[in-house]
């Protein structure tokens, strides 16, 4: 086997050179076949290593027995939202094109079995990608349910009820988390992003529950379909954890496309009626809905993973303590991916599979590096952030902030006439001049962001940003014409406005 004289180094000890004598069916077998999973076995295979992954059978809803090759991200995540996202983008779009000249009927009707179709068309050519991608890098695939049965033992249960044994040198769990329900009464009433991805019927009324990503990109995606959107949030404002200038402005653009918000609000329960779904608030609201979704928050997929009985810990809420490695407490068990509860991102689940085959197989130890990841709410019109918010940077602050922002109305919007004005900001180091943050709420955000994101990586001061020419017209130049503070944050934390 081309694994046996390979030795791994990590923070300078080599393994154990005993294991060379123990012959193994594969060098590393992976369960869970998603993003992570998916790349650590590709990049494990071309340094050589002889490796097997098993994924459930495809459904575009996931369940215990039911899941995918390509994951969340690919069968009911990020690539399907996106599809629709676009989807609901063109109703508002077809409004402004009325004042570009378009002459359009009142009524423009919209086709959701149609865009339907065309997503899930969509979702299992990628699923065959997937497939391709893992069968040219000679990877053996293994479909059906995988659990750890020793530190270098997995059994899969095959679709047909029988289960068999495989031994290898590593294995690396990669099996991703899944949505969760609060404990409501008659919660079976409502649905998760899974099932809103794969609708039948497109809602009139919609109640979301949830202030993250999910719930606020479904409530733009449902409202921009035409629907009446009701969003319940615990916080203030949505999008905890994001910079709170942003969140703000994310707020204002919701409520601005007609989405009803309720904050500070929570459901109590749901009741089954002839109108519809009624959901009960905590403030003794009535919501009647035709379909009401929990975006509550996810859970690590390790329950029918065997892992305690290994001996692999698990924090509180069941995700898989690893170290800056991604290994386990258990030297031959990895893993990667929301299953660890890091960043639970699917290109950090690709750069945490990347740095496993680095360091297990490539002679590279290698550690994901968490800083500056850039992200998006695709939310419309889009947040995306990179590095620090402003909250966050007073938190590490060791000098005064310089805080820029810039408030305008995109040159699209002064001819269509809508009411929507694109926010950028810069959170700078005063001391040493360094960008520690940079947030964009705006049509194209995530486009820009990506390309800022590279800046703050490579440690891009304010003096480089104003001294880089703009792309003109463009909302992207702003980020390089921010020439006025619009306040001085000081190191106690309180800021000084010069308005």
């Amino acid at each position: 086997m081309a694994s046996l004289g390979r030795k791994m180094l990590i923070d300078g000890e080599i393994e154990n050179s005993k294991e060379e004598d123990v012959h193994y069916d594969f060098d590393l077998f992976v369960i869970g076949a998603g993003s992570g999973g998916v790349r650590a076995a590709r990049f494990s295979a071309q340094n050589e290593a002889k490796v097997g992954i098993c994924e459930l059978p495809f459904h575009p809803i996931s369940s215990e027995v039911v899941g995918g090759v390509g994951g969340t991200c690919v069968i009911r995540g990020c690539v399907p939202k996106k599809i629709l996202v676009y989807g609901a983008s063109f109703g508002p779009e077809l409004e402004d094109a009325r004042n570009y000249g378009w002459e359009l009927n009142e009524i423009i009707d919209f086709n959701w079995k149609k865009l339907l179709h065309k997503k899930t068309e969509e979702i299992v050519r990628l699923n065959g990608i997937y497939k391709r991608l893992l069968s040219n890098a000679g990877v053996k695939l293994f479909e059906g349910e995988g659990k750890v049965v020793g530190p270098n033992e997995v059994e899969v249960t095959q679709l047909d009820g029988t289960k068999i044994s495989y031994s290898a040198k590593h294995i690396l769990i990669a099996t991703g988390s899944r949505a969760q329900r609060p404990a409501i009464p008659a919660q079976e009433l409502a649905i998760t992003s899974d099932e809103a991805l794969s609708l039948e019927e497109l809602p009139k009324r919609a109640v979301v529950l949830g202030g993250g990503y999910i719930a606020v990109e479904f409530a733009s995606i449902w409202r921009g379909m035409g629907a009446s959107v009701d969003l319940c949030f615990r916080k203030e404002l949505p999008l905890r954890g994001f910079d709170n200038e942003m969140r703000a402005v994310v707020a204002r653009n919701l409520e601005g496309r007609g989405i009803h918000m309720h904050p500070q609000t929570n459901l109590t329960e749901l009741v089954k009626t002839e109108e519809g779904i009624k959901a009960r608030t905590d403030h003794g609201e009535e919501l009647i809905a035709d379909v009401v979704l929990f975006a509550t928050g996810r859970a690590p997929n390790t329950k029918r993973l065997n892992l305690e009985a290994v001996g692999v810990e698990l924090d509180k809420i069941g995700a898989i303590k690893v170290d800056e490695y991604s290994r386990t407490n258990i030297p031959s068990i990895w893993a990667v991916g929301d299953v660890t509860n890091r960043v639970n991102l699917t290109p950090v689940a690709l750069m945490e599979g990347t740095c496993f085959a680095k360091t297990v197989f490539g002679g590279q130890p290698t550690k994901p590096d968490y800083n500056h990841i850039p992200c998006a709410v695709f939310c419309i019109p889009p947040l995306s952030v990179v590095g620090f918010s402003e909250e966050q940077a007073i938190e590490q602050a060791n000098s005064e902030l310089l805080v820029f922002t810039s408030s305008f109305n995109p040159m699209k919007n002064t001819i269509s006439g809508r009411q929507e004005k694109t926010i950028m900001k810069l959170v700078v180091e005063a001391e040493t001049d360094k960008v520690l943050g940079a947030s964009m709420c705006g049509p194209d955000a995530p486009e820009i962001m990506q390309g800022i994101a590279i800046a703050l990586k490579c440690g891009a001061t304010k003096a480089q940003f104003d001294s880089t020419v703009g792309i003109h017209p463009s909302a992207a130049e702003e980020f390089v014409t921010m020439r006025s503070v619009t306040r001085l944050v000081t190191a106690s934390g309180k800021p000084r406005t010069n308005l």
